[in-house]
């Protein structure tokens, strides 16, 4: 027994949590005062690795350092 009357603002608005989560976070970063503000800043970097396969063997893999970028 589904109900849809009760359906949250985010999803009715288009968005995942996970969107909704990320613009929350990223507002809340910004309204912090210094010296916290800039430490929350240089957290909201991510890190990951890229692996090309090729010939169904994984190449040497490339390590990422980006800024998140929240689009909305």
């Amino acid at each position: 027994m589904a109900s849809t009357a009760a359906v949250p603002f985010w999803r009715s608005a288009g968005m995942t949590y996970i969107t909704y989560s990320n613009i929350c976070a990223n507002l809340v970063r910004n309204c912090l005062k210094e010296p916290y503000k800039s430490e929350a800043v240089s957290r909201e970097k991510v890190h990951f690795s890229i692996t090309k396969w090729a010939d169904g063997k994984p190449q040497k893999p490339s390590i990422r350092r980006e800024k998140l970028v929240y689009v909305m």
